[in-house]
C-alpha cells in the first residue's frame, strides 16, 4: 500500500469519523470544522503528494515537506488559542453564576430569617 492511498484513506476515514461523532452529538459542529478540514487536507494530499511540493517551491522554501509541517503547526497553534479563549469564557461564565448562586442563597437565607 502506497503512502499517497494510506494518507487518502486516513483523511476518508477520519471525515466519517468526524461526521459519526456529530450525528451521534459527541462533537459540537464548531469543533468538527477544524477537524473536517484536518480531514480534508489529509485527503487532497494523499491524492496530491506534489501540491506540497510545488507549493513550497512558489514560496522558496529550500526544502517543501518542511512546509507542510510548518503549517500544521500553525494551525495547531491557533486551534490551542482558540481552545484557551473558549475556556477562559466558559470559566468566567461559571465564576459569575456561582457568584449569583451565592448572592440568591444568602437573600434566600435572610428572608426565612
Amino acid at each position: 500500500m502506497t503512502y499517497q492511498l494510506t494518507s487518502a484513506l486516513l483523511g476518508f476515514t477520519l471525515a466519517v469519523v468526524i461526521l459519526w461523532l456529530i450525528y451521534k452529538d459527541h462533537m459540537h459542529t464548531r469543533h468538527a470544522f477544524w477537524w473536517m478540514a484536518v480531514a480534508v487536507t489529509v485527503f487532497v494530499l494523499g491524492f496530491f503528494p506534489n501540491l506540497v511540493d510545488w507549493l513550497g517551491l512558489r514560496l522558496g522554501v529550500a526544502y517543501p515537506p518542511v512546509l507542510a509541517l510548518v503549517a500544521a503547526i500553525g494551525v495547531l497553534l491557533v486551534k490551542l488559542l482558540l481552545m484557551d479563549i473558549e475556556n477562559s469564557r466558559q470559566e468566567r461564565a461559571l465564576r459569575r453564576l456561582i457568584q449569583r448562586m451565592a448572592l440568591l442563597e444568602a437573600e434566600l437565607k435572610r428572608s426565612r430569617e
